[in-house]
């Protein structure tokens, strides 16, 4: 499958920033299950570009003059494998076992542990569909609900709240996996859907045990649609949590009040060798 990609957030302030510098993880890379066909950034200023500790693709913008507002825009193609999900057995820079450590956002609390402990067993007899049980018994305890939530709320906040969106999701989901003893880490991304979102998506990836031959390997598990990844998503960075994988972070020096406006959208397109 080929979507194109188009990922625009646009930040206005109150009063003259001074400066600022964004953190900005918004360019995929090529993986298992994707190809980056083309991929651009359009930024008020030169950024410059390395790989965090993740190995996710990172540009650093500094704006050091007076300005009210940051234009962002990310545009590309990327392919993917429109199989069913399998697991992807690469574990990549670190052991799987660094993902069972608890993060700034993914510490548990009572509730969620009771919550994993109930899938415990199902889990333990097969992980993949006793993660898909659990996956579905968290979108029950907590549809999705827009304006929740924001960045900073933690997992057993959101949980205990019952409510959230895609990132407290995935957070909760990858709490409870490493508590069973599944490695799980947290994705930002893109989602091809029916509907126009106004950011990006997010979903947790949890490291099946076993080798390749027996499916062990790294699956995606979207809480908030129910279902595993496929050729509809798109990876930009991975992490513990949202704070080591959201496309934009920053700081800045003066401004008041921000206003925040980011739309994505994401559709099927032809292949390059089709397009006119």
């Amino acid at each position: 499958m080929h979507l194109a990609i188009h990922h625009e957030t646009v930040y206005r302030y109150q009063h003259p920033v001074q400066r600022s510098t964004q953190v900005l993880r918004l360019t995929p890379t090529d993986g298992s299950r994707q190809r980056v066909l083309r991929w651009e950034l359009n930024l008020p200023a030169a950024a410059s570009r390395g790989l965090d500790a993740y190995g996710n693709t990172m540009h650093v913008l500094t704006l050091d003059r007076p300005h009210s507002e940051i234009h962002l825009h990310a545009c590309g193609v990327v392919e993917t494998d429109d199989g069913p999900p399998t697991p992807d057995p690469r574990d990549g820079r670190f052991p799987p076992e660094v993902f069972l450590r608890d993060s700034p956002l993914t510490q548990a609390d009572a509730a969620l542990r009771d919550f994993a402990a109930a899938h415990a067993a199902a889990v333990a007899a097969d992980a993949r569909e006793g993660l898909m049980a659990m996956l579905q018994a968290l979108a029950l305890h907590m549809p999705y609900t827009p304006g929740s939530t924001d960045a900073a709320t933690p997992a057993a906040e959101a949980f205990a709240a019952r409510l959230g969106v895609c990132q407290d999701h995935a957070q909760v989901f990858a709490t409870c996996a490493r508590l069973l003893g599944i490695p799980t880490r947290y994705v930002s991304g893109y989602l091809a859907a029916d509907t126009e979102h106004v950011a990006s998506h997010a979903w947790a990836e949890a490291r099946l045990p076993g080798s390749a031959a027996e499916g062990g390997g790294w699956l995606g598990f979207d809480v908030s649609n129910q279902c595993l990844a496929d050729g509809r998503y798109v990876q930009l960075a991975m992490g513990a949590d949202y704070l080591d994988a959201c496309p934009v972070r920053g700081m800045r020096l003066g401004g008041g009040q921000e206003a925040l406006r980011a739309a994505v959208r994401v559709a099927p397109t032809p292949a390059p060798a089709e397009q006119q």
